[in-house]
């Protein structure tokens, strides 16, 4: 196991920049998501740290030791694809055991190292097997097998989970997760799905345009985006934002949208009157409130999941979602009204960055 200290790190192909400077603390056995829109630039860091992609500029170390110019095989780590890669003419005992193989362990060391990591995969019955008898998931979890047996420092996974069908998704994420409880390795983990990131990881790096937007823990992020980047793709539905303006009303301080909504604001967070902002909210922290008082939404969807409702609605003429944790009666075309949470309010200036001081982060119960 290692730590890994990704500092200033840069990569340009020719005269395009990719990645900006990022730097990234990994503690050691810790698991760590990358996560963002694809172009990014979260796959070329992975393969920096994994050496298959030179870097420009900055330092990347792995246990102490900076490892910018040392081959893949050098570096102790151990990269699961998102095609699996294993070889069709090989059993999964010998793709499990090629690494091995190369390296001229001895055949005892073999067996063994291989029938301990299908222990835990739950592999054992299909040794014997070849790649074109698995499953997808089955294929999935002979390629983190073979990155088990070489006991690396680091695991690395690019996006493994995206060619499995949304129900096989849900358990690789929870096999993964045990995995990585069960071994403790340091592990940096890919992928575009922010409901995959928020599962999974201990920290979540969040990333755009080369940059990293935000580092921390998946509620942290959740609770407290730092921008409306943040605020927007972390979270599902994603976050409301309506443009508008700060204000008052009866002497007290209020946001006025530009379609002329009302909505209240945290205790802690006012600018003087006329200050352009962003107002954000999550689609669970608002509230039906009586006829006539509140906020007036045109219901346009309805979307019944069982133990919550969501709905979409206009507000202002601009849509919003929002999310109710138990069945309501309504229909589109009805009218309903809202009244949000100020205190779960975020504020972003128009450059979008979230306005200071920040609200505390909430308590996660």
């Amino acid at each position: 196991m290692a730590n890994v200290t990704i500092d200033k790190a840069r990569k340009a192909y020719g005269l395009v920049e990719v990645l900006h400077g990022v730097s990234v603390d990994i503690r050691d056995g810790e698991f760590v998501v990358l996560v963002g829109p694809s172009g990014c630039g979260k796959s070329t860091l992975l393969r920096m740290i994994a050496g298959l992609e030179n870097i420009t500029g900055g330092t990347i170390g792995i246990g102490g030791r900076v490892v910018n110019d040392l081959a893949p095989k050098q570096r102790d780590i151990s990269m699961v694809f998102q095609n699996y890669a294993l070889y069709p003419h090989m059993t999964v005992a010998e793709n499990m055991a090629f690494s091995l193989t190369l390296s001229g362990a001895p055949k005892a060391e073999k067996q063994k190292r291989v029938a301990d990591a299908a222990g835990i995969l739950g592999l054992t019955p299909l040794l014997d097997r070849y790649p074109r008898q698995l499953s997808g998931g089955q294929r999935q979890r002979v390629a983190m097998g073979r990155s088990i047996v070489r006991k690396p420092q680091v695991f690395l996974f690019d996006e493994p989970l995206s060619n499995l069908d949304a129900k096989l998704r849900v358990a690789m994420r929870a096999e993964i997760k045990s995995l990585h409880r069960r071994l403790a390795t340091t592990t940096i983990y890919v992928t575009h799905d922010q409901v995959e990131a928020m599962t999974m990881a201990d920290r979540i790096v969040v990333m755009n345009g080369g940059h990293v937007e935000q580092v921390g823990r998946p509620l942290d992020l959740y609770d407290d985006p730092q921008s409306m980047f943040v605020a927007e793709f972390i979270g599902s539905p994603s976050m409301n934002l309506l443009k508008g303006r700060f204000d008052s009303a009866d002497g007290q301080p209020v946001f006025i949208t530009d379609a002329g909504i009302v909505l209240p604001l945290p205790d802690n967070v006012s600018r003087p009157s006329g200050t352009e902002a962003f107002y954000g909210i999550r689609p669970e922290y608002f509230t039906i409130a009586p006829i006539g008082s509140g906020i007036p939404a045109g219901v346009l969807v309805v979307e019944p999941l069982g133990p919550e409702t969501q709905v979409t609605a206009s507000v202002g003429g601009q849509t919003m979602v929002t999310m109710f944790h138990e069945r309501i009666n309504v229909q589109p075309d009805d009218m309903i009204w809202l009244r949000v949470q100020p205190n779960r309010v975020c504020l972003f200036d128009t450059a979008g960055r979230r306005f200071q001081p920040a609200i505390a982060p909430f308590a996660h119960l």
